[in-house]
């Protein structure tokens, strides 16, 4: 949402966004939130994400959030795209519900045959 510029300062990524748009709309800060990201390995397993928002047109002080995150090997991290503003996501849902429709409509067909003993 922003152009994002990082750099090392010794073990910790920082990362500076700026320049949002006017369209930008985060807890109704907008296009002059500068926003600073720090992520820094604690150990092996570990990283301290850091994230600093200022926006002195919205807030009277600049504000921060922090979160520790541990690695965790059975965790899969899947890639997220948007697709035609996932519009077609209700026309695939309409699908798999018509194709599940249709198989138990014919699983009561077979049944309904079964019990009179017609076959196909």
């Amino acid at each position: 949402m922003g152009d994002s510029r990082g750099r090392f300062e010794g073990d910790t990524l920082i990362v500076d966004v700026t320049n949002f748009s006017d369209k930008t709309s985060f807890r109704r800060a907008g296009e002059h939130l500068h926003l600073t990201e720090r992520y820094t390995r604690v150990d092996a397993d570990t990283v301290r994400v850091e994230i600093t928002l200022d926006d002195r047109t919205t807030w009277t002080r600049s504000w921060t959030a922090a979160v520790t995150g541990k690695h965790d090997p059975s965790y899969r991290i899947f890639e997220y795209a948007c697709h035609e503003g996932n519009y077609s996501l209700a026309n695939i849902l309409r699908g798999a519900r018509a194709e599940e429709k249709a198989k138990e409509e014919e699983t009561k067909a077979q049944k309904a045959r079964d019990v009179t003993g017609s076959r196909p």
